[in-house]
């Protein structure tokens, strides 16, 4: 607590003053007597995560602050009376609000944008989750992305005939010139009220005098306008510069994506054969960076696309089947789907084994944690079922459901499909597809694209006093109800690929189903999660709640355990040693061109604390998700996503004491002119060196 640390008086916002005398006194006092003196100083906020900057074609949205860092007296708002102190009445601007979760709306956002006075801003997180829902995305997710346009179903375009996230406020979508950053500890939180009420808080309609409790928050972003005037100088410096500093990165990652029955990724299909292709989203987004736990708008849909996976290799005949079916786990949709659009584009540039023109159907989960009583929903397109050779087969999609508790009703067929990756693709080539989703309109889901997005907005619940290896394993109520939908899934994709077999033994696995739903959503670093990855990657099982934003560079924890995954539901464990598992092409193995194998850690050995590793044998794959645009330099596409990420230096948060004007001026003067005799004393000492440090013995010189 800040009562115990306790507080040195500092002349931030300036910068002056005392650190001046300090800084000047730990130069010939030593740095570490600086380093403590800091510490006294400020107290340095651990758990917090910022609003960062994000551009496209045409705009720039997010947040940011000035070079370094804006500072400001904290005002805490609890209630929107709150808000005239620090827009009107306070003497001490700029402030810095802390503003609690329920209070953060559009409507109070835009009014301390539109104000001088503030210099930034501080969320503490809602618990429990806002009950009147919140969303920060858009009422129409991914618009003018997806199939209809003026040329496709224009009566459909920008959400005209469904709105499908009302709640959603567009508030990730605003442009914010102060730093906005979201508390995600209680405890710092609770620190900061205390340190309010101690300095800042009014007495007796008194104005609270100093010194006063202020806040700090640093997150400079080094890109500005938009994605094309970022990218322009970004290659601009890589061309000219020998040290290029890029200043915005694009948003891409990995797709994920297996077959039921192994294909050569080094060359194409037969042009006759057919694949069903069965799709989800891996990402979720929020208005704070990393802060995507996408329960049910990404995890729920994905889990449930795991365990289909799973209950159909479970199955003697699959190998037979007449079609192939290929399991796709699509990367950055949140933003303009970037990985279907990038699948899209590499099937028709060739670049992928499989054709457009393989493509037999479609079946997307979009989001199906939330269903009221039995029902899933089909979505299907109106416009491409009015081709007679593409009704037919959507029939046949939209009539197969197995049992297994759940009840398949078709939406209305004027209805226009729910933003999806099969969207991308009808708009390459008119395919039969469906989604599948919780909602027939719009979206049940009240935290779409939310920080509240989580294991609790499923209803997923754990009794009390579990062990963690008991809570891995504990079925709750909610994977039984995904199970249910995977075993419909399963059961469906089985009989679209001409299977003719009882499909009632098709059965996914709930206790599977649990063990995703706590890995992807409570802990990762689970020991399940720890047996099935490779021994070098132990780092992706952090100790925090498990996040799902896309990437720019690297391959983020999401799409790497999707890999992992799927790989030990699907794939087969084969006798094969170290070096053989790592370099597969040096065994005689005929097939081995035809699967991916992967040397995972294993789990611990009952009688000791090593593992027993092996080696996985599996169709999983991976493929860019980058956005096409990118690729072909078109940073102001309209066809393909734009969207770049900034580049930053410093992110952080701080608390401390500060000073007034005056004894900040006083501690500038008194600090300059003790400058000023330093100098003066060490001058004179300097000149009279020789007389004021020689020996009365110096006189002459000595004989022996």
């Amino acid at each position: 607590h800040y009562t115990a640390v306790g507080f040195v008086l500092v002349t931030e916002p300036s910068g002056c003053g005392l650190l001046f005398i300090l800084n000047f006194v730990s130069f010939s006092s030593g740095f570490c007597w600086a380093n403590s003196v800091e510490r006294k100083i400020y107290i340095p906020l651990n758990k917090t995560a910022p609003c960062v900057r994000l551009l496209n074609a045409t705009h720039q949205i997010g947040c940011q602050s000035s070079m370094s860092g804006d500072t400001g007296v904290i005002h805490v708002v609890e209630k929107e009376q709150d808000l005239k102190w620090v827009l009107t009445d306070g003497p001490h601007p700029p402030y810095m609000v802390l503003l609690e979760g329920e209070l953060f709306t559009r409507e109070l956002m835009l009014q301390l944008k539109g104000s001088s006075r503030i210099s930034g801003l501080a969320v503490a997180i809602s618990k429990p989750s806002p009950a009147q829902g919140f969303s920060p995305g858009l009422k129409c997710p991914n618009d003018g992305f997806g199939v209809y346009s003026n040329n496709y179903g224009p009566q459909y375009a920008h959400c005209n005939w469904t709105v499908w996230n009302p709640l959603g406020n567009g508030l990730a979508y605003e442009d914010f010139n102060f730093p906005i950053f979201l508390l995600e500890d209680a405890n710092e939180t609770q620190v900061i009220k205390q340190c309010y009420q101690d300095h800042n808080l009014p007495q007796n309609g008194s104005v609270p005098e100093y010194p006063l409790c202020a806040m700090q928050l640093f997150a400079h972003m080094h890109a500005v306008t938009n994605t094309v005037t970022c990218m322009r100088r970004s290659s601009l410096q890589t061309a000219f510069s020998l040290n290029p500093e890029e200043v915005c990165d694009a948003l891409s990652d990995y797709n994920v994506w297996s077959t039921l029955k192994p294909i050569n990724t080094s060359s194409k299909i037969d042009p006759m054969d057919e694949v069903i292709i069965v799709a989800t989203r891996i990402d979720s987004h929020s208005f704070f960076w990393n802060v995507a736990p996408g329960a049910e708008s990404a995890v729920a849909s994905f889990v449930t696309h795991l365990a289909a996976a799973e209950a159909l290799h479970k199955v003697p005949d699959v190998q037979k089947l007449p079609r192939n079916i290929m399991f796709t786990f699509f990367q950055g949709e949140t933003f303009d789907y970037i990985g279907s659009s990038r699948m899209v584009y590499d099937m028709q540039m060739d670049k992928f084994p499989i054709r457009l023109d393989n493509i037999h159907s479609f079946l997307e989960l979009s989001q199906v944690a939330l269903r009221n009583s039995s029902v899933l929903w089909v979505h299907t397109d109106p416009v491409s079922r009015r081709n007679e050779s593409i009704q037919p087969q959507v029939m046949k999609l939209s009539l197969l459901s197995m049992g297994a508790n759940v009840t398949l009703q078709e939406v209305s067929q004027s209805q226009p499909l729910p933003p999806s990756s099969f969207q991308r693709f009808l708009r390459a080539k008119q395919i039969p597809g469906v989604v599948l989703a919780d909602h027939r309109t719009s979206f049940q889901n009240r935290y779409y694209q939310s920080m509240y997005d989580t294991a609790e907005n499923i209803l997923m619940k754990y009794p009390e006093g579990l062990s963690p290896e008991e809570t891995l394993d504990y079925v709750t109520d909610t994977a039984k109800s995904l199970a249910e939908v995977a075993t419909v899934v399963a059961r469906a994709l089985y009989q679209l690929a001409g299977g003719t077999g009882n499909t009632s033994a098709i059965q996914a696995d709930p206790r599977m189903v649990s063990r995703m739903l706590y890995g992807f959503l409570i802990k990762t670093n689970n020991s399940w999660f720890q047996s099935i990855i490779k021994q070098d990657l132990k780092g992706l099982l952090g100790d925090e709640l498990p996040q799902h934003y896309i990437a720019v560079t690297t391959l983020v924890n999401t799409t790497q355990l999707v890999q992992y995954v799927l790989a030990n539901l699907t794939g087969t464990v084969v006798n094969f040693t170290k070096e053989e598992c790592l370099n597969p092409e040096k065994t005689p193995n005929p097939e081995k061109e035809m699967y991916v194998y992967t040397w995972v850690q294993g789990s611990r050995d009952p009688n000791s604390t090593s593992r027993v590793p092996f080696c996985v044998q599996s169709t999983v794959h991976l493929t860019k998700a980058a956005s096409p645009a990118f690729e072909l330099k078109q940073w102001g596409s309209t066809e393909y996503s734009t969207w770049t990420e900034s580049r930053w230096k410093d992110i952080r948060a701080r608390i401390f004491l500060v000073a007034s004007k005056e004894l900040e001026i006083i501690t500038l003067v008194v600090g300059i002119a003790i400058l000023i005799l330093s100098l003066l004393a060490t001058y004179f000492i300097n000149a009279k060196a020789h007389v004021l440090f020689s020996s009365p013995g110096d006189g002459g010189a000595v004989a022996y």
